[in-house]
């Protein structure tokens, strides 16, 4: 069986950071050969990298979450700079939340911006975060030439006319846990229109628990129920939806290819 990608999920967050070994471990025993681990913050992207440099198994994004605020505020040049890693293979998480943050959006839309300048000057595909901001975030993607570098629309949860129009952009469709929620059939009806070869899958960890262990901790090893809640949803095996996923992550995320 081919080997499952977690194309998101954040091990340096607690709980997962404790227990990393075991999570890991946990991971390989249920048939996952990769995981990405998605920056948040610039402040924590040392550590992410250093994980991603420490475990072969790992790679690292560099990025600002939209709703962040404390931290350092990421110029261009910085996530240029930091791109350059090795074990870097993206640039995000990045996008426009509109759920959490409320008021005048200006400043999570210049810093998308960035992100996006950034990420075509690198030559690294995007991870974009949009919830309650479809319209906005699109259209900034069209604006700043998204389509020039792609990427993909993270723990995607809108219709089938945002997903159609981010297929538009060069951009794949990654469903998280909530796929396999009860109440998501209407999701799953927008997976089964996704072409297979923009799919990807993730965990989101340590957030979005997929069915049976909605409410716990969530944890790369759980990216399978994600794979088996898309192939029932797709009428297909979880052996063409582990295949499909994961060529397609290795063909986004050029990079990471050339580091297995």
């Amino acid at each position: 069986m081919t080997p499952l990608v977690d194309s998101h999920c954040h091990l340096n967050f607690e709980p997962l950071k404790a227990g990393l070994e075991d999570v890991l471990q946990r991971a390989r025993d249920n048939g996952v050969g990769h995981v990405l681990c998605v920056s948040v913050t610039l402040e924590t992207f040392p550590e992410i990298c250093a994980l991603a440099h420490a475990h072969p198994r790992v790679f690292a994004s560099v990025g600002v979450h939209p709703n962040e605020r404390e931290g350092r505020e990421p110029a261009v040049d910085d996530l240029v700079v930091l791109a350059k890693d090795g074990r870097v293979v993206a640039i995000g998480e990045t996008g426009l939340d509109y759920y959490r943050s409320q008021g005048d959006m200006n400043w999570q839309q210049e810093r998308f911006r960035r992100h996006i300048r950034a990420a075509k000057q690198s030559g690294k595909p995007l991870i974009v975060h949009a919830r309650d901001a479809a319209e906005d975030t699109l259209r900034i993607m069209r604006e700043e030439g998204a389509a020039d570098i792609g990427g993909v629309m993270h723990c995607f949860t809108e219709s089938w006319d945002v997903a159609r129009a981010a297929l538009d952009l060069n951009f794949y469709i990654s469903f998280s846990g909530i796929v396999s929620f009860r109440n998501a059939e209407a999701l799953r009806e927008v997976a089964r229109q996704v072409p297979m070869n923009r799919l990807l899958i993730e965990t989101d960890a340590p957030y979005l628990a997929p069915v049976p262990y909605r409410g716990k901790t969530n944890e790369p090893a759980f990216v399978k129920h994600v794979a088996e809640s898309l192939a029932t949803a797709c009428a297909t095996s979880f052996d063409d939806i582990a295949e499909h996923t994961t060529r397609n992550f290795f063909t986004l995320f050029k990079q990471a290819k050339s580091l297995t």
